[in-house]
């Protein structure tokens, strides 16, 4: 039996997988972490089962016999959040999900480690305290809940994780961020050598932004968003 994590109700997630060796890794995984796991083969099958569970979170592969991942993203219509678990890693596919609902991308072969790691992240960010749809710092300004940023009006093109880290910066303006915790929090794993990852996205918002100033680096600490 997996030890009490201090939830009164394991979470119910929804496996997506028509491949068994893969599906029966990830139901063995999810279970080892305390959640209880309902496993469907096709979309069809997925869609008639949602309704019957209290699912909190969907791992969907994209090449399904039948209905494919697109679709069903597409009658879920954001109502749950979704980690796409796939072995398309085309950058289309990815922009694809990601337009049409998905909350991460998780292109095969993965580490189950690393899959569940971003599903407690999902739902972490799910459950966390509600923010402004409107944020602020600044020149800048940045709608939520269109995924819009603009720089004193100018809108700003910014990439889906490009965006995720900075809503994170300027929503815990002020306090200083470590790079360990933009790894957990934005890219929803933890790994010490990925640190150049955050380093190169900062390097790029920097830039997009026009404004440098707006996110300090305290070397060896993490970043703070200052106005």
């Amino acid at each position: 039996m997996p030890p009490y994590d201090g939830r009164e109700m394991a979470d119910t997630i929804l496996v997506v997988e028509d491949d068994p060796n893969i599906g029966s890794l990830v139901r063995t995984y999810l279970a080892r972490d305390g959640y209880e796991v309902v496993w469907c083969r096709s979309g069809e099958q997925a869609l008639a089962e949602l309704p019957r569970h209290p699912v909190r979170l969907v791992v969907l592969d994209i090449g399904l016999p039948g209905i494919d991942g697109f679709e069903v993203l597409r009658r879920l219509g954001r109502r749950l959040p979704v980690i796409v678990l796939t072995a398309r890693d085309e950058v289309a596919d990815r922009v694809a999900g990601l337009e049409l609902g998905a909350d991460d991308y998780v292109p095969k072969p993965f580490s189950p480690r690393e899959l569940t790691a971003r599903i407690r992240a999902v739902l972490r960010r799910a459950d966390g305290p509600s923010a402004p749809e409107l944020l602020t710092l600044g020149p800048l300004s940045i709608d939520r809940a269109a995924r819009e940023a603009r720089v004193a009006g100018r809108e700003v093109e910014l990439t889906q994780r490009e965006f995720d880290l900075l809503e994170y910066l300027v929503r815990n303006a002020g306090r200083v961020v470590g790079r360990d915790e933009l790894l957990d929090e934005v890219w929803g794993f933890l790994s010490p050598g990925q640190t150049r990852t955050v380093e190169v996205h900062v390097a790029q918002l920097r830039k997009k932004l026009g404004h440098p100033e707006l996110i300090r680096t305290l070397r060896g600490i993490g970043y703070k968003a200052i106005a």
